[in-house]
């Protein structure tokens, strides 16, 4: 059964991606850059998903299988929802202030690391620490994206924060599932049985992956055919 929510993540991933090309082709004064990175998401994160359907991407976590592949399509991927959501806050600004985004993805990478880890040590209290440490981690990027980042987005006009901030809502409210779904799942308290696991991660994955992605596009695209998109904002 897990096989069959595998391979139809891989089948969204492979549908999101030819919607992002779509959009590219008619960008509405979107900056390309948009454009590349939401497609980005899907076709490595696709690519991950592919391996774990076809059997791989996994290992013995001392009594449940542990997903290394998800771990490794997270890091990139959730690096690339966080630069996404960094574009939209800078959309029409001069400066993308790459130390706010390097910060912001050095937190996620911290996060995924401890994610890891804790799902592959065999001690309870060892994997709780460091689920705690990346709990602390997602702590650090909600206040970065509701903190500075946010700060910076009010910068722009009215209807680009106003995107901005319906961004972030939307993606911090996602994020917060993983940590759930995984102290919840096999890597923690195991109340949840391994395809149920799978099917909540592939369906959170999804909305935060092609869903958060389209929306955030879509909104920006709207602006753009209602030219409402500053003109320095087609970097």
């Amino acid at each position: 059964m897990s096989g069959w929510w595998l391979w139809g993540y891989v089948a969204a991933m492979a549908a999101g991606a030819l919607l992002f090309l779509r959009w590219w082709a008619d960008p509405k004064g979107v900056p390309s850059v948009e454009y590349r990175v939401a497609l980005a998401v899907p076709v490595w994160s696709g690519l991950w998903y592919t391996l774990l359907a076809l059997g791989g991407g996994r290992t013995d976590g001392g009594g449940h299988p542990v997903y290394w592949a998800r771990y490794a399509d997270w890091a990139v991927s959730a690096s690339l929802l966080l630069t996404a959501l960094a574009l939209t806050a800078t959309h029409a600004l001069p400066h993308r202030h790459p130390r706010l985004l390097t910060t912001l993805v050095g937190a996620n990478l911290v996060m995924i690391l401890s994610g890891l880890l804790g799902d592959l040590a065999v001690d309870p209290w060892s994997r709780y620490l460091l689920f705690g440490f990346g709990a602390l981690s997602l702590l650090a990027i909600l206040t970065l994206i509701y903190g500075p980042l946010r700060a910076v987005a009010r910068r722009q006009p009215t209807e680009l924060y106003r995107a901005y901030r319906e961004a972030a809502l939307l993606l911090g409210a996602l994020w917060l599932g993983y940590p759930v779904f995984w102290l919840l799942g096999p890597s923690g308290v195991g109340l949840l049985g391994g395809t149920t696991d799978t099917a909540l991660f592939v369906l959170l994955s999804v909305a935060s992956k092609v869903g958060w992605g389209a929306l955030d596009l879509a909104r920006l695209r709207e602006l753009g055919a209602r030219h409402e998109l500053p003109l320095g904002s087609t970097r």
